[in-house]
């Protein structure tokens, strides 16, 4: 039963999750400072950024599975302790090496998204479920634009150390709350890890990550750029035959196939794609010399403030979504903060010649992440067995960080591709970019339209497999926003009778 008391609760899984998607952005403005301070290169300073983005990315539905199955609290405090101990690595670092290999140990955190949104699936009470998950979606997408803000005045105040000694102090004090306070969930899934399936499951994300972070510098036509993109294909070919065979998936094919979900995790992809391109890429737009014939020249902390309205919007519209969740439905929100997203692109696509334009766009991107985010974590946990919540919500933040890793790859190519005599971009490379994310966000709101509607607080168009459809539908959100699976003895879950 859903416990009377959860303010505690949210406030570790808000710490955490916060915390992780700040250090996803905290460190990219202060990459010079890092590069400088540690003796090292350019191309080896990048791998701050692209050891966190692996690590994250092959932990994350695993870490969530893991969760589903031992107890998510148990889980959480594990995950917890290792990004505190990733974070006082890292502020602690003293050469480029030992900073990449804290980097891999704080991504283990990505694996706070999908264990939090499982521990308010089954722990607080139905009519808070809908409202917790978005809130803590706003705090999720507010911790990216935090990042952005902070970086700069924090470098410059005091060092680029305090950037993890700060995530030390929050998350240090989140894990004793959670030992304490958070109960452990008693929805619990049947079986064990499927460790063949999380090893290729971390090869082909790897074998596909890795190439799109390093081909600016390794080449798009290299051979090893080339090479993994093809092992890519050959391991997600092999991962799919492995889990579709398996009694104990890692990942259950068939809550993938269900259509809310694979709507959702399409929008998620090609929104995603849009979202890390403009964090990306806006906040060097702005930094560019005006000789270059565009851009401000603004400082990293100046750069931050331009972003501060995104900021502001991603949280507000976040919680707002929430309250709107019950009447206009998750669908129409997420439909309508990928056409946010759009607007903001487009507007930017044609009017970049002011600071007040650049504020505009990161306020209209900011209203359009918060609802998708709200939205879109809303949507995979209304549609999932509760013994699927963990795996398929992390698997829904990977899509999207793949998307991401995609989106700012293309358009690294368009902004970079002709570059002046300088060394910098030209406009149009710049225009071009902001161009191609106006159509990936306009995509993201017609898959959003695929979406089936809820009715009566379910999701519509059930599963894909008629001899599926019990067992997946019986422990599917009913009406009062929490699975049917909670209301039944959790030792049998719909899902694992069906696998049995």
């Amino acid at each position: 039963m859903p416990r009377k008391s959860t303010r505690l609760t949210f406030a570790v899984l808000a710490a955490g999750a916060g915390v992780f998607s700040m250090l996803q952005s905290l460190i990219a403005p202060a990459l010079p400072t890092v590069q400088h301070a540690l003796h090292t290169s350019q191309s080896t300073a990048t791998w701050v950024m692209t050891a966190y983005l692996l690590s994250a990315s092959v932990f994350t539905p695993i870490l969530g599975r893991v969760g589903d199955l031992i107890g998510k609290k148990r889980t959480l405090v594990a995950v917890l302790l290792t990004v505190a101990v990733g974070c006082l690595l890292a502020a602690l670092a003293p050469s480029i090496g030992v900073l990449i290999l804290a980097r891999v140990i704080q991504g283990v955190g990505g694996a706070l998204f999908p264990l939090s949104f499982g521990i308010i699936r089954d722990e607080f009470a139905p009519a808070e479920v809908s409202g917790s998950i978005s809130n803590l979606s706003a705090v999720i997408a507010a911790g990216g634009g935090v990042g952005m803000v902070a970086a700069g005045p924090i470098v410059t105040a005091l060092d680029y150390r305090f950037l993890f000694w700060i995530p030390v102090a929050i998350v240090a004090v989140a894990t004793l709350i959670a030992v304490r306070y958070v109960p452990e969930s008693p929805t619990r899934a049947e079986g064990q890890v499927n460790w063949l399936g999380a090893a290729l499951l971390s090869a082909w994300l790897v074998a596909l990550l890795l190439p799109l972070s390093q081909a600016g510098v390794w080449g798009w036509g290299s051979a090893r750029v080339i090479g993994l993109f093809a092992a890519a294909v050959v391991l997600f070919a092999l991962w799919l035959l492995t889990e579709a065979r398996s009694h104990t998936p890692l990942i259950d094919l068939r809550v993938l196939r269900l259509p809310a979900v694979w709507t959702t995790n399409t929008a998620a992809l090609l929104f995603g794609a849009g979202m890390y391109s403009i964090w990306s890429f806006l906040p060097g737009f702005v930094q560019t010399p005006s000789s270059a014939g565009y851009g401000f020249g603004a400082s990293v902390t100046a750069a931050g403030l331009l972003m501060l309205p995104m900021l502001v919007a991603m949280f507000l519209s976040g919680v707002v979504g929430g309250r709107l969740e019950p009447v206009l439905d998750a669908k129409v929100l997420l439909t309508a903060g990928a056409a946010l997203g759009a607007l903001a692109c487009g507007i930017l696509t044609v009017w970049h010649d002011e600071r007040w334009q650049v504020a505009l766009v990161a306020g209209l991107f900011g209203l359009g992440i918060g609802l998708a985010f709200a939205s879109m974590a809303n949507l995979i946990v209304a549609s999932v067995p509760a013994d699927q919540t963990g795996a398929a919500t992390g698997m829904n933040a990977n899509i999207r960080t793949i998307g991401g890793s995609i989106g700012a790859a293309v358009t690294g190519v368009l902004v970079t591709g002709h570059l002046q005599p300088s060394g910098l971009p030209y406009a149009s490379g710049y225009t071009h970019g902001f161009a191609l994310l106006t159509v990936l966000c306009l995509a993201a709101a017609l898959a959003a339209l695929l979406v089936p509607v809820r009715r009566g607080g379910r999701t519509t168009g059930g599963p894909l497999a008629a001899g599926d459809t019990s067992a997946v539908g019986d422990a599917s959100v009913v009406g009062d926003g929490t699975a049917a699976a909670q209301e039944t003895a959790p030792q049998q879950t719909p899902a694992s009778a069906a696998r049995g």
